[in-house]
């Protein structure tokens, strides 16, 4: 149980018996939570910033005398709020609590370097071991402790498809690599870009990759890329860069000219047929009004979920402890997160969340979430160290003009060695 809680059950227990006893003093109520409570994030606007102010609320009604500091930076990604927070942090001035992705981003930037305190009593306490999957559990934790709280789940492994395209043509969303290359010569025989990519801002071709070496690995090779327990020399990663190479072949010639969403204009005009990416790909299209979409896992990634999560701390000089400590409370809350995600577009961290508030796409997530082995996005975050992770994104953005996979592959293992996890 934590401090808190034992504060104000000792508080009530005084209460009561300065109450009983006959001719004792008048009896004081305990005081309620008050203070300041500061939180950082990149959730500057749309339904990001709606999901943000919806746990505000909630945490207004729980704790209404708590003054809070809503300390947003904006920049994609979160760029331009990382360069502020790592000032504050470094400077001994952090906010009582700060956006970041859960995994390797927060553990190696700010846990190994002692600026933060574990939370794995919390997640005890409340029970959070057992209504979130195990390999999440594993991205959010380092030396035997828990980190951080994850508010949501986003999934970055998805195939999503012009329906009437591919109806039009007689084909179904491809499962393996094969059905993928075939359902590729039939849509481009019609004129049809098969795969729509766009990689203007460098990560894209990345995170592309990440899921062909699922689909070539599967769930324990792709994880083990990252601990040193796969080879990055080994001929399953030939094999996968041999599959990408292939599949670049098929993709619209603008594409180092648009970013992602602009590539999808291609999905929306059926001009283009398929697009991997994530599942905020989902918020996209309904934001342009889209609805002849459908998805399903990149191919060879069938029951496997390769997660990224928004996730907060508690930094060890968090002027108000408590305060942070009852927002943690809530975010891993099946209530704050049934609140946060349906406007977020991502899925609940818990597994018990009801799926009545959430879209087809994430109530068809949720039953993927529960099931699936969960591995880690290396371009989000959460596989490993942002240097590493910086190094894999460039081989991959150079690969798409080079098609060079000997070269590519001497990238990849020197960023690994270069990461300390590979001889």
């Amino acid at each position: 149980m934590s401090g808190h809680r034992l504060h104000w059950i000792a508080a009530a227990v005084a209460v009561v018996s300065l109450a009983a006893a006959p001719g004792g003093p008048p009896r004081e109520a305990a005081a309620a939570p008050a203070g300041k409570l500061e939180i950082f994030s990149w959730w500057t606007a749309g339904g990001e910033a709606d999901a943000l102010n919806a746990l505000f609320g909630l945490y207004r009604k729980r704790s209404p005398g708590v003054q809070i500091v809503n300390a947003t930076v904006a920049g994609g990604a979160g760029t331009n709020a990382k360069a502020v927070l790592k000032t504050r942090m470094l400077g001994g001035n952090p906010p009582d609590s700060f956006q970041v992705h859960a995994g390797h981003e927060l553990i190696d930037t700010w846990v190994k370097s002692g600026y933060m305190e574990p939370l794995t009593g919390l997640f005890k306490s409340e029970g959070w071991d057992r209504a979130m999957p195990r390999g999440l559990l594993e991205i959010l934790s380092y030396q035997g402790q828990i980190w951080s709280v994850p508010v949501n789940i986003h999934r970055a492994n998805i195939l999503w498809y012009n329906k009437k395209v591919f109806s039009d043509n007689g084909l179904a969303p491809p499962k393996t690599f094969e059905e993928f290359f075939r359902a590729a010569d039939a849509l481009k025989a019609k004129g049809i870009v098969p795969l729509v990519l766009g990689d203007k801002e460098g990560w894209e071709a990345g995170h592309t990759f990440e899921t062909v070496l699922i689909g070539t690995l599967g769930a324990d090779g792709y994880r083990g890329l990252w601990t040193g327990k796969t080879s990055w020399t080994g001929a399953a990663v030939t094999r996968a860069l041999e599959t990408f190479r292939r599949m670049l072949t098929y993709v619209n010639s603008d594409h180092a000219a648009l970013t992602w969403d602009e590539a999808g204009q291609y999905i929306i005009g059926a001009k283009g047929a398929m697009l991997i990416m994530g599942d905020w790909t989902n918020g996209w299209f309904t934001s342009k009004n889209f609805s002849g979409y459908g998805w399903a896992p990149a191919p060879g990634n069938e029951g496997v979920y390769d997660a990224l999560s928004d996730s907060f701390g508690l930094p060890k000089k968090a002027r108000d402890r408590e305060n942070v400590m009852a927002w943690l409370r809530l975010l891993g809350s099946r209530e704050g997160q049934e609140a946060f995600n349906p406007l977020k577009g991502s899925i609940c961290a818990r597994t018990d969340c009801s799926p009545t508030p959430f879209s087809p796409y994430q109530r068809w997530a949720m039953q993927r979430w529960r099931g699936d082995a969960i591995v880690p996005s290396v371009i989000h975050g959460a596989a490993a160290s942002e240097g590493w992770a910086t190094e894999y994104k460039d081989a991959l953005a150079l690969f798409v003009t080079s098609r060079d996979v000997a070269a590519t592959q001497r990238a990849l293992q020197k960023a690994c060695v270069n990461a300390g996890v590979c001889k």
